[in-house]
């Protein structure tokens, strides 16, 4: 059913909008992993919505609660239960959309599929399942950090045609979190922000970019063919809501550019380590990590439930028109930074428990 992630490191999220709650189970955890709520509360709170005049006003604290898998402040090596109660639904406002389907949302594949959906705010198809994600990718990277020194941040990039000169080898997260739409160019992010408010008051929304480096990830991650990293990538952040695309490093650019333009040369550092001049690989060479910075970007669509009158359909195929009612961001883009971090946190660690169980030769 498609509510399941990962091999080792792996993650089942239930829930919908606006049910009693949504949550996660993580299989695969190591014991004696130092965990708290408070640690996994720093992430939700990023991803939560009513944050800002640029987010959804729907009032939620997202407070989370360890039910399992975990003993005295350590993980146990068992499962690990996380649920979030929904606090601020208002399910009377998509009454009309129970038969009317909305432009670009799932409500009418959803029907076409199984028959029956969820209309109150999007049941499986909200964003708001992506708290699951969030709270699994806060012990992911927790773990990622511990283990190998690894640090992942994720930031605007780009909204709508706005887009941001960034550094992705030097970004903070210190800066990414230093205005409300997360970008961490401070002259980009004033624009972005006074494009969003527009959008907004136009009843209308905005797409953009989401880019992500993770720093330090050990040589050897993913495997040839059909398990390559950057294809467990791709399938991981483009598993999120409102995803249109993805690249990795040069990405689509990299076509306009001439072999010699594009190889990343190689040269011995000063430790004796393998490196690459330049980094259009994105960090990962045949599908293999090679232990430079993993830079990818994933595009967002705009939110599909917007205030405007569109055409549409109902359910029983007759024409007509929808103006969606509720409470939506006006941009998907600040939030989804949380969400991003979070997929590829969850793709790496997977990748790193499963790489302990593989060696160069046999010893």
């Amino acid at each position: 059913m498609g509510n399941t992630f990962g091999q080792i490191f792996r993650i089942t999220t239930f829930g919908e909008s606006h049910g009693g709650g949504v949550g996660v189970v993580i299989d695969g955890c190591p014991p004696q992993l130092e965990i708290s709520e408070a640690e996994i509360q720093v992430d939700l709170d990023r991803r939560k919505p009513g944050q800002s005049r640029i987010t959804t006003p729907r009032k939620e604290s997202d407070t989370c609660e360890i039910l399992s898998g975990v003993f005295e402040g350590k993980t146990t090596g068992t499962p690990i239960a996380i649920l979030v109660r929904n606090k601020d639904a208002r399910s009377q406002d998509y009454n009309e959309m129970a038969i009317k389907y909305r432009p670009s949302h799932a409500d009418h594949t959803y029907d076409a599929k199984y028959g029956i959906r969820n209309y109150k705010g999007g049941g499986r198809s909200s964003a708001r399942e992506t708290i699951g994600r969030v709270a699994a990718g806060a012990i992911a990277k927790k773990i990622l950090k511990q283990v190998a020194g690894v640090e992942i941040i994720a930031y605007v990039k780009r909204i709508k045609d706005i887009e941001a000169q960034v550094d992705p080898h030097t970004v903070t997260l210190e800066q990414v979190e230093s205005n409300i739409v997360r970008c961490p160019n401070a002259e980009c992010a004033e624009t972005m922000i006074d494009r969003i408010d527009l959008a907004r008051k136009d009843q209308d929304s905005l797409g953009g970019v989401v880019e992500c480096v993770a720093r330090h990830v050990p040589k050897g991650l993913g495997d040839p063919v059909f398990d390559k990293l950057e294809a467990d990538l791709a399938k991981g952040v483009m598993s999120l809501p409102a995803t249109k695309g993805f690249e990795i490093g040069s990405g689509f650019a990299g076509t306009t550019m001439t072999g010699s333009e594009h190889n990343d040369e190689f040269y011995i550092d000063e430790q004796g380590e393998t490196r690459t001049v330049s980094n259009r690989s994105g960090g990962v060479q045949g599908g293999i990590a090679n232990g430079e910075d993993i830079v990818i970007r994933v595009a967002f669509k705009p939110t599909a439930t917007i205030g405007k009158e569109q055409k549409t359909v109902t359910k029983s195929g007759e024409s007509t028109q929808l103006a969606a009612k509720g409470r939506h961001d006006p941009c998907v883009l600040p939030r989804a930074v949380p969400m991003v971090e979070a997929m590829v946190a969850l793709v790496l660690c997977d990748r790193l428990l499963y790489n302990q169980a593989q060696c160069k030769t046999l010893s």
